[in-house]
């Protein structure tokens, strides 16, 4: 928030936190190498051990490399995706600028592939990584040869919609979706089954149509039945075929292959058929193909979206504009050049990278750092953007890039995410081997029936009952219901996923790494406990210390003022009328580098660090010496008050771990090593080490080291990543699976494969049983499709089955599809 006082308040709590090392507070001026794990500048004088080999920014990037770098070493096999592939290095080594842009349409791997090829035929384009898991491709272009706005329509088309990077999806897609459905399929299907209930279905059965065809001539019923067809097929059937031309052109073949030539094969027999003068017509079974296939797509991506919409309060992070010092115009970021002199007033997010020139302000770095606790500043300090000025008006000095550490952390983001290749459904795995299978099995069997007598159109018409019994719709039905319940079970437990692929890769997961500030912990400072001196109440001191605090906009200040309403809250019942007083008056308030004072009921209160009160020959008893270090060494700040010439209390302020934090790193080491990764290092982190369950803690990790991290730790499997800062969103990104919390920041959230909004740990572990009951019944259902056809397509081969029946059993199996994915999980 903003003071309205322009004047500067003294920090209550001024040193006491040295910023941890590594996190940016104390860059050096001279950069001599690059850390070996984060590539971040390293000191002067880098951090090194003897027996580990590299340089490094700092102690906790060093002890991810010593730890992590023992499990590279080991024989044990490494996750396949721990690596950068070819491409991806390949990409790197392009010159050009590089672009991120948002795709819609992109729903499997093929979709990767054929954007990837289709994209770099484009002149000016020399490089494309595409990632259907989060929607985004990365491109690397010439900009002489063609400009950045002309990225997205050099992208778009075939089905697919690309835009910037950071532009807001539309509607649009949404309701011509919702319009090609209802009014393509519903309406036209409907008029091709009534056609078929008057006046084909009961000829094949050897009975007189239920309506004479009278003044209908029989071509003009069968062009109509024709026409509609037509309409359904190749217009609400079209994301169908658009997904089959993907996959031959990629050269993988997927179940929109299937699906789409089960219902071009009955589409083009029965025309064929409907020219020569035959009857047996077979429209209505491209027409259910299309429509149970599309109906079913259509269903999954509207739970999705429904659930998607529980996220839509969530606050953007980034900042846009920057207050210039000097007249404190505000303008865009773009308007910003290196040595600008900008103004960020307290509760202002830091737009740009820079060094202060005035002010001595405390600054909330937990958003870029994931460090709980403020960090001193002064001028001649460097600052980050995209953290928060807390309690002084703050004027710095724009670094020679002009960039945010925050906008470094999105394109980090950005870069992972593109590198990032979808899991390949089990379904389109399937289908490379059964598509291929389908066509060779119709293709001999129509061709044996030739060569041994049979007529063309007995040959043709078994080969098409093959490719219509091998049941596309119960296929290509198998995988969208069953990720449509298990959303949709989700989103009823206030778990939103983004990101599908959580259903194939979270049942495997072995590691489970946990950012500490915002996860672990509630992530804002409160009161953890008071220790008053002898002869004191410890309610005078929250009291008096609160009328003091009362002034300044510190974090740890506010912590002191809420915990104080709190507590004349819950005495209020108890408390006689005549001691409960509102905030009492300050008079001559003081602010120092060390803390506050100001006069309360005529006795002039002091609170700050304990080194202020050795400035003023106040004494500390004991007692209070001892609550003070216990605080230290609980990973909590000590704030001392007093007057009189003493100190009359501590107040113990940190970070306090969530209530049900150890229930849910119990829940989730069974079976799966659990680790802890932190920006803070000393008490802050310690108190997480030997907690059962907690197999290992690293601190002091910068956030740049953070997905470095997450990709070392995939060595021993597949790693599942839970955080909530926008330090966290590259982590997240890396991992297999990224879980992110609802209070979390939105870069945070973008990244995840999941969202938990009720901010529950133990939600986690529910998450990963949701994810495995979903892919349980995706197989069940593959399974169960896969047996139909097992037995459905040896008796098509001998003739059994005609394509009406086929289609009578493909409903069957469909219908046991969708009764199995209605289930509740």
């Amino acid at each position: 928030m903003t003071s309205s006082n322009p004047t500067p308040h003294s920090d209550p709590n001024a040193d006491v936190t040295e910023p941890a090392v590594g996190s940016g507070a104390s860059e050096p001026d001279t950069d001599t190498t690059s850390c070996t794990l984060c590539d971040l500048p390293t000191p002067a004088t880098p951090i090194t051990e003897p027996d580990v080999d590299g340089t490094f920014c700092c102690r906790g990037c060093l002890e991810v490399h010593r730890t992590l770098d023992t499990v590279d070493d080991a024989d044990e096999p490494v996750h396949d995706a721990l690596e950068r592939s070819d491409d991806d290095i390949e990409l790197e080594s392009l010159e050009g600028e590089t672009a991120f842009l948002a795709v819609d349409g992109m729903h499997c791997s093929t979709c990767e592939a054929f954007i990837e090829g289709s994209v770099t035929s484009t002149d000016g384009i020399h490089g494309a990584r595409a990632s259907y898991a989060t929607d985004t491709v990365r491109l690397v272009y010439d900009p002489d040869v063609i400009e950045e706005g002309a990225l997205p329509e050099a992208v778009s088309g075939v089905g697919y919609s690309a835009r910037e990077r950071g532009e807001a999806r539309t509607d649009d897609a949404r309701d011509a979706g919702l319009v090609k459905f209802l009014v393509g399929g519903g309406l036209f299907g409907m008029m091709v089954m009534v056609w078929y209930a008057l006046f084909l279905y009961p000829t094949y059965f050897g009975y007189d149509p239920i309506v004479e065809f009278g003044g209908y001539d029989g071509l003009y019923v069968f062009a109509n039945i024709w026409l509609m067809t037509s309409f359904v097929l190749f217009y609400t059937g079209y994301p169908i075929l658009r997904g089959a031309y993907v996959s031959l052109r990629a050269g993988m073949p997927n179940m929109d292959l299937l699906v789409a030539l089960a219902a071009l094969s009955a589409y083009a027999y029965s025309t064929l058929a409907m020219a020569t003068g035959r009857t047996d017509l077979y429209f209505d079974v491209s027409v259910a193909i299309v429509l149970v296939v599309t109906a079913g797509t259509y269903y999954e991506g509207t739970i999705k979206r429904r659930a998607a919409g529980l996220l839509s309060e969530l606050t953007e992070r980034r900042v846009e504009q920057a207050r210039r010092a000097d007249d404190g115009e505000r303008v865009p970021l773009e308007a910003i050049d290196p040595g600008d002199r900008l103004l960020v007033r307290p509760g202002e997010r830091v737009p740009l990278d820079g060094v202060i020139v005035e002010g001595t302000p405390a600054v909330d770095e937990s958003l870029v750092t994931g460090e709980s606790l403020p960090v001193e500043k002064a001028p001649g300090d460097p600052i980050r953007g995209g953290t928060v000025v807390t309690d002084a008006p703050t004027v710095l000095e724009v670094g020679a890039d002009a960039e945010s550490t925050l906008d470094r952390l999105v394109e980090v983001l950005w870069t992972i995410q593109s590198a990032r290749p979808g899991v390949q459904r089990l379904a389109d795995k399937l289908a490379t081997v059964f598509v291929p299978l389908v066509l060779v099995i119709a293709a001999a069997v129509t061709v044996w029936l030739l060569v041994t007598g049979s007529s063309p159109t007995g040959a043709l018409l078994v080969g098409l009952t093959v490719l219509i019994v091998s049941c596309p719709c119960a296929l290509g039905l198998a995988t969208p219901l069953a990720i449509a319940s298990g959303v949709q079970s989700a989103a009823k437990r206030g778990i939103v996923v983004t990101a599908e692929t959580i259903f194939e890769d979270a049942p495997d997961v072995d590691v489970v790494a946990l950012d500490k500030t915002g996860t672990l912990t509630t992530g804002s400072m409160s009161v953890q406990s008071v220790h008053a001196a002898a002869s004191v109440d410890s309610a005078s001191v929250v009291r008096r210390a609160a009328a003091v605090e009362a002034l300044s906009e510190h974090p740890i200040a506010r912590a002191v003022v809420e915990y104080a309403e709190t507590r004349t809250n819950d005495d209020s019942d108890v408390e006689p009328a005549s001691e409960r007083t509102n905030t009492p008056d300050v008079e001559t308030f003081e602010r120092t580098s060390r803390g506050v004072s100001g006069v309360v009921d005529g006795n002039r209160i002091i609170v700050g660090h304990p080194s202020m009160f050795s400035e003023r020959d106040y004494s500390i008893s004991p007692p209070l010496e001892e609550a003070i270090e216990r605080t230290r060494r609980d990973g909590d700040v000590p704030v001392v008050v007093g007057w009189h010439g003493r100190a009359r209390g501590v107040i113990a302020v940190g970070d306090a771990p969530r209530v049900e934090w150890k229930n849910a790193v119990e829940d989730l080491s069974r079976g799966r090593t659990v680790v802890v990764i932190t920006g803070d290092e000393g008490a802050a982190a310690d108190r997480f080490r030997d907690v059962d369950g907690v197999d290992e803690v690293f601190a002091g990790v910068p956030p740049e080291a953070k997905a470095e991290t997450v990709r070392r730790l995939r060595a021993r499997g597949v790693v599942a990543m839970v955080g909530d800062g926008s330090n966290d969103a590259p982590a997240l990104a890396a991992a297999d699976v990224g879980i992110a919390l609802g209070s979390g920041t939105e870069l945070a959230i973008d990244a995840a494969d999941a969202v938990i909004l009720s901010n529950d740990l133990e939600d986690v572990t529910e998450t990963f049983t949701i994810a495995s009951g979903t892919h349980r019944r995706i197989r069940q259902n593959l399974g169960w499709a896969f047996v139909y056809n097992g037995v459905a397509i040896p008796l098509a081969i001998a003739g059994v089955l005609n394509p009406l029946l086929a289609a009578v059993a493909m409903a069957a199996s469909s219908t046991l599809v969708v009764l199995n994915s209605s289930r509740s999980l």
